[in-house]
Protein backbone atom coordinates (compact mmCIF):
# COMPACT_ATOMS: atom_id res chain seq x y z
CA UNK A 1 0.00 0.00 0.00
CA UNK A 2 1.11 3.57 -0.83
CA UNK A 3 -0.28 6.55 1.43
CA UNK A 4 0.67 10.11 0.66
CA UNK A 5 1.27 12.54 3.82
CA UNK A 6 1.87 16.00 4.53
CA UNK A 7 3.59 17.93 7.31
CA UNK A 8 1.54 20.86 8.73
CA UNK A 9 2.72 23.85 6.57
CA UNK A 10 2.57 21.91 3.27
CA UNK A 11 0.25 21.65 0.49
CA UNK A 12 -2.54 19.43 2.31
CA UNK A 13 -4.99 19.06 -0.02
CA UNK A 14 -3.70 15.66 -1.81
CA UNK A 15 -2.44 13.43 1.53
CA UNK A 16 -3.62 10.79 3.11
CA UNK A 17 -2.28 11.41 6.12
CA UNK A 18 -1.09 14.48 7.86
CA UNK A 19 2.02 14.28 10.54
CA UNK A 20 1.59 17.02 13.15
CA UNK A 21 4.22 17.59 15.76
CA UNK A 22 2.93 18.49 19.82
CA UNK A 23 5.02 21.83 19.46
CA UNK A 24 3.11 23.33 17.06
CA UNK A 25 -0.32 22.20 19.02
CA UNK A 26 0.49 26.20 20.85
CA UNK A 27 -1.03 27.48 17.88
CA UNK A 28 -5.11 27.59 18.44
CA UNK A 29 -5.71 28.43 14.88
CA UNK A 30 -3.79 25.47 13.68
CA UNK A 31 -5.04 23.46 15.85
CA UNK A 32 -8.61 23.98 14.45
CA UNK A 33 -7.49 23.40 10.66
CA UNK A 34 -6.65 20.04 12.45
CA UNK A 35 -10.02 19.81 14.11
CA UNK A 36 -11.76 20.26 10.97
CA UNK A 37 -9.43 18.21 8.40
CA UNK A 38 -11.68 15.05 8.75
CA UNK A 39 -10.49 13.59 4.94
CA UNK A 40 -7.20 12.75 6.05
CA UNK A 41 -5.36 10.44 8.99
CA UNK A 42 -4.18 12.91 11.55
CA UNK A 43 -0.94 11.91 13.60
CA UNK A 44 0.50 13.05 16.63
CA UNK A 45 4.60 13.12 16.62
CA UNK A 46 5.06 13.66 20.74
CA UNK A 47 7.87 12.48 22.86
CA UNK A 48 5.47 11.84 25.17
CA UNK A 49 2.05 9.42 24.96
CA UNK A 50 -0.41 12.18 25.25
CA UNK A 51 -2.82 11.59 22.97
CA UNK A 52 -5.92 14.30 22.70
CA UNK A 53 -8.81 13.30 20.36
CA UNK A 54 -8.00 15.24 17.60
CA UNK A 55 -5.75 12.89 16.37
CA UNK A 56 -6.26 9.21 15.22
CA UNK A 57 -2.90 7.81 15.76
CA UNK A 58 0.37 8.98 17.87
CA UNK A 59 3.99 8.69 16.42
CA UNK A 60 6.41 7.92 19.80
CA UNK A 61 9.26 9.99 18.76
CA UNK A 62 12.30 9.39 18.09
CA UNK A 63 10.82 7.46 14.91
CA UNK A 64 12.29 5.86 12.55
CA UNK A 65 11.47 5.81 8.68
CA UNK A 66 9.71 2.47 8.27
CA UNK A 67 7.93 3.38 11.95
CA UNK A 68 6.95 6.01 10.62
CA UNK A 69 5.66 4.47 7.79
CA UNK A 70 4.08 1.23 9.30
CA UNK A 71 1.73 3.85 11.39
CA UNK A 72 0.72 5.86 7.73
CA UNK A 73 0.21 2.70 6.01
CA UNK A 74 -2.01 1.40 9.08
CA UNK A 75 -4.29 4.18 10.15
CA UNK A 76 -5.02 5.08 6.77
CA UNK A 77 -6.03 1.81 5.48
CA UNK A 78 -8.13 1.69 8.40
CA UNK A 79 -9.83 5.00 7.95
CA UNK A 80 -10.45 4.01 4.08
CA UNK A 81 -11.85 0.50 5.33
CA UNK A 82 -14.18 2.61 7.45
CA UNK A 83 -15.17 5.10 4.80
CA UNK A 84 -16.12 2.33 2.67
CA UNK A 85 -18.10 0.37 4.97
CA UNK A 86 -20.61 2.77 6.26
CA UNK A 87 -22.10 4.40 3.34
CA UNK A 88 -25.27 6.78 4.04
CA UNK A 89 -28.25 5.94 1.99
CA UNK A 90 -31.24 8.26 1.98
CA UNK A 91 -32.21 8.57 6.31
CA UNK A 92 -30.04 5.07 6.36
CA UNK A 93 -26.77 3.89 7.16
CA UNK A 94 -25.53 0.93 5.46
CA UNK A 95 -22.74 -1.15 6.85
CA UNK A 96 -20.81 -3.37 4.90
CA UNK A 97 -18.98 -4.53 7.62
CA UNK A 98 -21.98 -5.86 9.46
CA UNK A 99 -23.99 -6.28 6.78
CA UNK A 100 -26.77 -3.88 8.17
CA UNK A 101 -28.85 -1.46 7.08
CA UNK A 102 -30.12 1.20 9.57
CA UNK A 103 -32.20 3.94 10.59
CA UNK A 104 -32.06 5.63 14.61
CA UNK A 105 -32.46 2.68 16.60
CA UNK A 106 -33.72 -0.38 14.05
CA UNK A 107 -31.77 -2.56 11.36
CA UNK A 108 -31.79 -5.40 9.47
CA UNK A 109 -29.51 -7.87 8.30
CA UNK A 110 -28.51 -8.08 4.52
CA UNK A 111 -27.26 -10.67 2.11
CA UNK A 112 -24.12 -9.95 0.12
CA UNK A 113 -26.49 -9.60 -3.39
CA UNK A 114 -28.59 -6.81 -0.84
CA UNK A 115 -25.75 -5.07 -0.67
CA UNK A 116 -24.95 -5.17 -3.95
CA UNK A 117 -27.85 -3.94 -4.98
CA UNK A 118 -28.32 -0.63 -3.29
CA UNK A 119 -24.21 0.41 -4.10
CA UNK A 120 -25.70 0.06 -8.09
CA UNK A 121 -28.71 1.77 -7.11
CA UNK A 122 -26.90 4.27 -5.03
CA UNK A 123 -24.15 5.05 -7.83
CA UNK A 124 -26.28 5.22 -10.01
CA UNK A 125 -29.01 8.10 -10.10
CA UNK A 126 -31.57 7.38 -12.65
CA UNK A 127 -33.35 3.95 -12.95
CA UNK A 128 -31.72 0.71 -13.93
CA UNK A 129 -33.35 -1.56 -16.25
CA UNK A 130 -33.75 -5.27 -14.77
CA UNK A 131 -31.54 -6.44 -17.88
CA UNK A 132 -28.94 -4.23 -16.51
CA UNK A 133 -29.28 -4.97 -13.00
CA UNK A 134 -28.78 -8.29 -13.96
CA UNK A 135 -25.75 -8.40 -16.17
CA UNK A 136 -24.04 -5.76 -13.46
CA UNK A 137 -24.61 -7.92 -10.14
CA UNK A 138 -25.49 -11.55 -11.34
CA UNK A 139 -23.27 -11.77 -14.75
CA UNK A 140 -26.34 -13.04 -16.58
CA UNK A 141 -26.86 -11.85 -20.04
CA UNK A 142 -29.63 -9.96 -20.67
CA UNK A 143 -31.49 -12.72 -22.88
CA UNK A 144 -31.57 -14.87 -19.69
CA UNK A 145 -35.21 -15.99 -19.15
CA UNK A 146 -34.81 -15.44 -14.87
CA UNK A 147 -36.65 -13.64 -12.18
CA UNK A 148 -34.01 -13.22 -9.35
CA UNK A 149 -33.66 -9.64 -9.77
CA UNK A 150 -37.48 -9.09 -9.21
CA UNK A 151 -37.11 -11.72 -6.17
CA UNK A 152 -34.65 -9.99 -4.67
CA UNK A 153 -35.71 -6.60 -4.77
CA UNK A 154 -39.17 -7.96 -3.58
CA UNK A 155 -37.54 -9.66 -0.09
CA UNK A 156 -35.56 -6.67 0.39
CA UNK A 157 -38.39 -4.24 -0.11
CA UNK A 158 -40.24 -6.39 2.02
CA UNK A 159 -37.27 -6.62 4.87
CA UNK A 160 -37.50 -2.64 4.75
CA UNK A 161 -41.31 -1.93 4.69
CA UNK A 162 -41.36 -4.93 7.62
CA UNK A 163 -39.05 -3.38 9.93
CA UNK A 164 -38.85 0.61 8.97
CA UNK A 165 -41.67 1.25 7.37
CA UNK A 166 -40.61 2.75 4.55
CA UNK A 167 -42.67 1.89 0.94
CA UNK A 168 -40.59 4.67 -0.54
CA UNK A 169 -36.83 3.07 0.01
CA UNK A 170 -36.43 1.08 -3.35
CA UNK A 171 -39.09 2.73 -6.15
CA UNK A 172 -39.20 1.59 -9.81
CA UNK A 173 -41.02 2.69 -13.30
CA UNK A 174 -40.99 2.55 -16.73
CA UNK A 175 -37.37 2.46 -17.20
CA UNK A 176 -36.25 0.21 -13.82
CA UNK A 177 -35.39 0.56 -10.26
CA UNK A 178 -34.32 3.47 -8.40
CA UNK A 179 -33.52 5.04 -5.35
Amino acid sequence: MHANFSILGKQTTNCDALICHEDFLNNEKQINNILIADKFVKILASSTNNKTNNFDGILKLPASLSEINFIIENLTAKKKFNLNSSIEIKNYILDKNEKKLSNKNSFIFLTEKEIQLLELFLNTKKPISKNKIQSLVWNYSSDADTHTVETHIYRLRKKIIDKFFDQNFILNNKKGYYL
